[in-house]
């Protein structure tokens, strides 16, 4: 077999830890947990210096997270629907691969608005922390990504371009047959990690003083990057005039969150008697 490496990156890993009885342990799935683990420690202490109670985080994670399983896998169903309508016992076989981290996102801030308005919580302050705590999770898992070979891309002779050559990789056909490809889930962890490194001082110094900026720049961000992103990438069918799923997602998130985000802060300065000149 021969693959393109003239000016790409190999990599060989094999995308399987370990496989301990029917539990298959892969690089995805552990740094997956490593994101989860990470982005709720940064949630807790974000809570802490906002004075905000530790154990309704803890409930909210309880929930949040399964939700954002389920919701992710339920989007991914939905964008290839033209073959899990023929192979719908293959719905529930979240084991083999198929996840939206749009789906997964979406559902997650549904479920921390449901849950501010249930416990009376501070809505928008719980959502600049918890958008702090995704973005550093998310870039953490996009590391398993990486490694497995997840989610495929376009060509490319670019010096950072990455081939696969270990068999058990979802990259493996792909690079046997084009060679070397964009990294396009490592741009968009160098992209998530830019912005958390940006926006976790801006939001501890003055951002904090307008509830809700900082989680609209989150999700302005990563709306962004996803958009451009999925350009070169090539695991979404096509839905309309060209667009992919993923990058409507993001052009109705932008078009929602700009106008909330400025709502928000002129709600704040009125409340504080600020007036706009």
């Amino acid at each position: 077999m021969m693959f393109n490496t003239v000016l790409g990156i190999e990599i060989a890993l094999d995308p399987n830890i370990v496989k301990i009885g029917d539990v298959l342990i892969t690089w995805h799935g552990l740094f997956t947990a490593m994101g989860i683990f990470v982005g709720l420690n940064v949630i807790l202490r974000l809570a802490r210096l906002r004075s905000l109670d530790e154990d309704n985080i803890y409930t909210l994670a309880l929930v949040a997270i399964p939700s954002g399983i389920v919701g992710a896998r339920g989007l991914f169903v939905i964008e290839h629907w033209s073959y899990f309508s023929g192979s719908p016992l293959d719905i529930i076989r979240v084991n083999e691969g198929g996840i939206s981290v749009w789906g997964a996102l979406l559902t997650g801030v549904i479920v921390t608005v449901c849950f501010a308005k249930w416990r009376n919580y501070p809505l928008r302050v719980l959502l600049d922390i918890c958008g702090l705590g995704m973005i550093l999770g998310l870039a953490i898992g996009r590391v398993g990504d990486l490694i497995n070979g997840e989610h495929l891309a376009k060509a490319t002779d670019l010096p950072w371009g990455v081939v696969y050559t270990d068999p058990d990789s979802p990259a493996f056909a792909h690079s046997l047959a084009f060679g070397s490809h964009h990294p396009a889930t490592t741009y968009e962890m160098l992209s998530l990690l830019s912005m958390f490194f940006v926006l976790l001082p801006l939001f501890l110094r003055f951002l904090n003083r307008w509830p809700g900026v900082t989680f609209s720049f989150v999700a302005i961000g990563y709306a962004v990057t996803r958009f451009f992103l999925t350009e070169i990438r090539l695991d979404s069918p096509e839905v309309f005039n060209g667009f992919v799923a993923p990058q409507i997602i993001s052009g109705v998130i932008i078009i929602i969150v700009v106008p909330l985000m400025l709502l928000w802060v002129k709600d704040t300065d009125s409340s504080r008697g600020i007036t706009q000149s």
